[in-house]
């Protein structure tokens, strides 16, 4: 089995590097697309971030063979994505989704450790399903919040509308199967992705202003409520017809921003 990122190019070859990322974030890469397309199908959690290869499971255990295996320098990915990527990284517009457990220091305390960390455990799993059946790169599953990112050469040309859609779903899913109450926001704009680390550990990661407001966003959402600026709202607009418009001043940004906040039923 070929690895999904073949045409990877010399880290020194700064043109060269921003065409393979293009092609990967923007265009749409067609060998790790379809990696995409059969991993995604295979058990189980946890999965490298990019190409959806398993490292649970049996069908960790058969890819495995074959070298989809967690990278040393981050086991995020697997080793063939993770040395295949090239150097830096280019700016493009990407969908930043964060979503967490809200009250989850009390429920801990209540829960006792053991049985919280099982909670969190399921709560990652059913968070990565539902955001890779909607194309999205699971960037952390960090504490009691999961960030996902959502670019056009992954998610396609609809991905801002996919990163709404799909945190509607998410909350959907933890209030059905395992009644956690969870908030969440989705903002959209231009930021660096690509290869962030220091010496031989890396991480594909977007950093930026964008990054910064979807996770301020998501402080402001309530149990159960879904925090989309107002960019990102007009893509979903026909689905939320009952969304609520506020403007929030939140820290670290002189200008307001204006959202929409929608409630998921439970």
């Amino acid at each position: 089995m070929s690895g999904p990122l073949e045409s990877s190019q010399p880290q020194g070859d700064m043109e060269r590097s921003t065409k393979a990322w293009q092609a990967v974030l923007i265009d749409g890469y067609e060998p790790l697309r379809r990696s995409q397309r059969i991993f995604r199908h295979l058990p189980s959690a946890p999965r490298c971030k990019l190409c959806q290869n398993p490292f649970g499971g049996v069908g960790g255990k058969l890819v495995g063979l074959v070298g989809f295996k967690p990278s040393r320098k981050n086991p995020n990915l697997c080793a063939r994505c993770c040395d295949r990527l090239p150097a830096g990284g280019i700016e493009l517009d990407v969908a930043v989704l964060f979503a967490d457990i809200r009250g989850s220091t009390a429920l801990g305390e209540r829960m006792g450790a053991a049985p919280f960390a099982g909670l969190l455990n399921r709560f990652y799993r059913i968070a990565t399903d539902v955001l890779v059946a909607n194309d999205a790169i699971v960037d952390k599953l960090v504490g009691d919040e999961v960030m996902a990112l959502f670019v056009p050469g992954i998610a396609g040309a609809d991905y801002r509308r996919k990163a709404a859609l799909a945190a509607r779903e998410l909350l959907s899913a933890m209030s059905a199967e395992l009644s956690l109450p969870v908030g969440a926001a989705v903002h959209a704009g231009r930021a660096f992705m690509g290869n962030v680390g220091v010496g031989h550990v890396v991480d594909l990661t977007a950093v930026g202003d964008p990054v910064n407001i979807a996770a301020r966003l998501q402080t402001q959402a309530g149990a159960g409520e879904i925090v989309f600026s107002d960019d990102v709202f007009a893509e979903v607009s026909d689905k939320f017809p009952e969304a609520e418009p506020l403007t929030l001043s939140i820290r670290g940004h002189q200008a307001p921003i204006g959202v929409h906040v929608v409630r998921v039923p439970d």
